[in-house]
C-alpha cells in the first residue's frame, strides 16, 4: 500500500512538473542581445594626477571610485608608491574590500629606436610590468608603440599634433619591425602571466588605426589585443575608432572639464557608445579625465556623462 501510494504521489508530481513546465517558460522575459551589451565603468589614476606635483595616492582613486559607484580602477605605473611585494598586495586589498577591480595597468615604454641595447631595456621593463599586473591580479597592460623621439619636448610634440620626423637614416618599415619583433619578445611572459596586452593609439606608429592594425594583424596571438583611447585619434576620430573597435579589449575615455592641459575634443560620447554597441562590446571603459578642474568633480562629472551614454 505505502509503496503504491508513493508512487502515486511521484507520478502526479512529475505530471504537474510536465504541466507548469510550458507556463514557466513562456513566463521568462526575452532579453535582447542589445540588452546584454553592458560595460563596465572605470576611471584611470592618471585623471587625478597629470604629472605634476605629489603623486596622488592610488589608494585615494580606490576610496573615490568606490564612493562613485564604479566597478573599476586603471593604474598608472608611473603613478604608484612602489614595486615591493607589500606595497602591491596593499593596493591589491583595499581594491578587493572596496568592491574595486583594478582593471589596468598603464605602464610607459616604446619600441622604435635602431638601438638594441636600447630596445631590450624596454623588453625587460615590459617583461617586468607583465609581473607587477600579475602579482596585483590585473589582467590587463597598456602598451604603446613607441616613438621617434625627435621632438623632444612633448609640449612641442603636441603643438604638432603628435607628428613628428623620422630619425635620419631610418624608415617607418624599420620601426614597425622593431615593434613587432619587441611586441612578441613580450608575448610568452604574458601567457604565462595570464596578462593581455593592448596596444594603444598613444602616438607614434599607433597614431592611425592603420598602423595598430598593421601590428596586431601581424601577431597572430591571443595575447595582444587593442587598447582604444578616445581622445588619441585628433582628427576625424569617429571613423578611426570605429576601424579599431573589433579589435578592442579596453576602452580609456578622455574627459576636459575645464580645459584640457595640452588640447581638448568636442567628442561626441553618444556616438562613441554605438561604435562600441555595434561590435559588441563588453568589457570596462575607463575615464581619463585630463582637464584642469579639481579631478574630484571632473572625475564626478565625467562619470555622469558616462553614464548617460552606456545604460
Amino acid at each position: 500500500m505505502y509503496s503504491t501510494r508513493r508512487s502515486f504521489l511521484k507520478n502526479a508530481a512529475l505530471g504537474s512538473a510536465a504541466v507548469c513546465a510550458p507556463a514557466i517558460a513562456q513566463a521568462q522575459p526575452i532579453i535582447p542581445a542589445a540588452a546584454t551589451n553592458k560595460v563596465k565603468l572605470s576611471v584611470s589614476s592618471y585623471s587625478y594626477w597629470h604629472f605634476k606635483g605629489e603623486k596622488f595616492p592610488i589608494e585615494k582613486v580606490i576610496d573615490d571610485a568606490a564612493k562613485l559607484g564604479l566597478e573599476g580602477i586603471d593604474v598608472l605605473h608611473r603613478q604608484m608608491a612602489g614595486e615591493d611585494n607589500a606595497y602591491l598586495q596593499k593596493l591589491k586589498k583595499h581594491a578587493f574590500v572596496n568592491g574595486i577591480a583594478m582593471t589596468c595597468l598603464s605602464i610607459h615604454q616604446g619600441f622604435v629606436n635602431p638601438d638594441k641595447a636600447e630596445l631590450k631595456k624596454h623588453i625587460d621593463h615590459t617583461n617586468h610590468c607583465i609581473e607587477l599586473a600579475y602579482k596585483m591580479g590585473i589582467p590587463c597592460m597598456r602598451l604603446n608603440t613607441g616613438r621617434w623621439g625627435t621632438i623632444k619636448s612633448f609640449d612641442d610634440f603636441m603643438a604638432k599634433r603628435g607628428i613628428e620626423p623620422a630619425i635620419e637614416g631610418y624608415t617607418e618599415d624599420e620601426a614597425f619591425k622593431w615593434c613587432i619583433d619587441s611586441i612578441q619578445q613580450c608575448l610568452k611572459k604574458a601567457e604565462e602571466c595570464g596578462v593581455l596586452l593592448a596596444l594603444e593609439n598613444h602616438w607614434g606608429l599607433g597614431s592611425t588605426p592603420e598602423g595598430m592594425l598593421r601590428i596586431k594583424n601581424a601577431i597572430d596571438s591571443p595575447w595582444l589585443s587593442l587598447l582604444m583611447d578616445t581622445g588619441n585619434f585628433l582628427e576625424n576620430p569617429y571613423d578611426k575608432l570605429e576601424k579599431i573597435a573589433p579589435q578592442t579589449s579596453f576602452v580609456q575615455a578622455k574627459t576636459y572639464y575645464g580645459g584640457g592641459v595640452w588640447y581638448s575634443l568636442d567628442l561626441d560620447y553618444k556616438r562613441i557608445a554605438d561604435i562600441l554597441k555595434k561590435v559588441n562590446y563588453q568589457g570596462y571603459v575607463s575615464i581619463e579625465f585630463e582637464g584642469k578642474e579639481d579631478p574630484y568633480s571632473g572625475v564626478k562629472k565625467s562619470v555622469d556623462l558616462l553614464r548617460s551614454v552606456l545604460y
